[in-house]
């Protein structure tokens, strides 16, 4: 009896042992670059191809209201990874965090070390942090961290675009390489050796895809399964005469400009829609390896990118803008767990900010008391739930624009401001702010602005290119000589 009684209790506590262990999910975070809502399941583009995110979006929830902290690779990620608005760390320009006084960022913990600290084997793939940010604090971070780059690509000119004078920038392109040498499939293959073997502990998995980020370079035989003529986007001629220069000045004429003289826009919309089609394949590579793994059924995955793009509208090429093409951003959480939430579309205006906090809750943790943003724990179980805060996005100091499910509401750093009635102009061409009509809309929102701003960090920094509160005039001269550049070269469609 004593034996049958030592043997049930080793069983009870076995037991008891994998339970706990079934309890603390796995995480596998899929960080994308500069990924719009071209995608299936955000009906961005009628062309789009994303089978493998569009059956995640199926099985998960898809935030189909979700946008960045802020519309440019460095701050986004800063604020997703560090988990504080870039009004409160003050960084809103790009760096190279390792340049960053140490004190400066000595008070925030970065959510890979929080999950290395908490127990769980951590493993970074390619772009997690900002490019140059990728060996920041490492050994702190990651058991396992491999940035892969890409080989030689060899362009087949004759298929798509390379300016003459060459600039990376608008490289759009299909290469003849085999897709060894591309880095997103070797960082793919690494995720997929990585769910093939066996963990003892909980795991964070975090692959970061570099494409559809500039240039854009796919594999030929993404490109190739673009047989039609692209359709255009919609945009305006004179879709700028309404919107305050500090909102001007975010769009980029400058690049528009060899591109229209070139006649390129179809070779750059195709290619934008390859990579995200190139991208899409990696991602169905990494959740195949995933479901074929013992993890699938205790594995959180979660997908965003880090902000949107224009290819066109607003009368802008990238990011680096208040308007919905920059700040919209593609974003799915599947908790196989979740009963009742998976399957669903969440329609609310929810931010990037919010992953930090929503990890933690969903695998145990505890966030550290400075983390921004809320748990979209709620949302997930329940994605019809309303959402009375707005999704905040921020581009410079003093600059913030608002997106709730009807209205987006932009207060530039003197003042001046836009709004739009999503509803009725998802296009966001008719500035309604000068309107006394919306007075009490606008003082709404207002109450969601920050009335506190962190100053600036001065040491690190890389690129700074808006007009903020700290450089009111640079890229306002800059964008009015661009214009008129534009102008003398008889381009059309006219600006105004």
């Amino acid at each position: 009896m004593r034996v049958i009684g030592c043997w049930l209790l080793v069983v009870g506590l076995f037991a008891s042992i994998s339970f706990g262990a079934e309890k603390q999910p796995n995480v596998l975070m899929i960080c994308i670059d500069d990924m719009n809502d071209w995608v299936g399941f955000l009906d961005g583009h009628p062309q789009a191809l994303t089978p493998n995110m569009d059956r995640l979006a199926d099985k998960g929830v898809n935030f189909s209201n979700a946008h960045c902290a802020a519309p440019g690779c460095s701050p986004s990620r800063n604020a997703i990874l560090f988990g504080i608005e870039p009004h409160n760390s003050g960084l809103y320009p790009f760096y190279n965090i390792n340049n960053i006084d140490p004190q400066v960022l000595a008070p925030y913990m970065p959510l890979p070390e929080l999950f290395k600290k908490n127990g769980y084997t951590t493993c970074g793939l390619t772009k997690v942090w900002h490019n140059p940010d990728r060996t920041y604090r490492q050994e702190e971070q990651w058991d396992d961290y491999k940035y892969y780059g890409n080989s030689k690509l060899n362009l087949i000119k004759e298929k798509g675009y390379v300016p003459d004078p060459y600039n990376k920038r608008i490289v759009a392109c299909p290469a003849s390489n085999p897709l060894k040498d591309f880095q997103d499939y070797q960082s793919a293959m690494h995720a997929a050796r990585f769910l093939k073997k066996e963990h003892e502990k909980p795991f964070f998995l975090a692959v970061g895809f570099i494409l559809p980020h500039t240039p854009f370079i796919p594999p030929e035989e993404n490109w190739d399964r673009f047989k039609e003529p692209i359709k255009e986007p919609p945009f305006k001629a004179d879709d700028l005469v309404d919107i305050p220069m500090a909102g001007q000045a975010n769009a980029q004429i400058y690049v528009e400009i060899p591109v229209r003289n070139d006649n390129a826009w179809e070779d750059l919309r195709r290619a934008y829609l390859a990579c995200i089609n190139f991208t899409d394949d990696n991602v169905g590579r990494v959740l195949d390896a995933l479901e074929e793994s013992p993890y699938a059924g205790n594995t959180i995955v979660v997908l965003w990118s880090d902000h949107g793009f224009h290819l066109g509208e607003k009368r802008s090429f990238s990011k680096f803008s208040l308007w919905n093409e920059a700040t919209r951003t593609p974003f799915i959480i599947l908790d196989p767990r979740n009963k009742n939430g998976n399957g669903k579309v969440c329609a609310e205006p929810v931010g990037l900010i919010n992953v930090y906090r929503t990890l933690c809750q969903l695998t145990g943790l505890d966030a550290p008391e400075y983390v921004d943003g809320q748990s979209l724990v709620p949302w997930v179980n329940d994605p019809l739930k309303s959402m009375e805060q707005p999704a905040m996005t921020t581009w410079g100091r003093g600059n913030y624009t608002l997106r709730t499910k009807e209205w987006r509401y932009t207060r530039y750093f003197d003042g001046s401001e836009e709004l739009y009635d999503e509803s009725g102009d998802p296009n966001e061409w008719t500035n309604l702010a000068q309107n006394p009509e919306y007075d009490a809309i606008k003082k709404k929102f207002a109450a969601w602005l920050p009335t506190k701003e962190a100053p600036q960090v001065s040491s690190g920094m890389e690129l700074y290119n808006v007009a903020d509160a700290d450089s009111p005039t640079r890229m306002i001269n800059n964008y009015k000589r661009d214009v008129k550049k534009y102008k003398a070269q008889g381009l059309q469609p006219p600006l105004d």
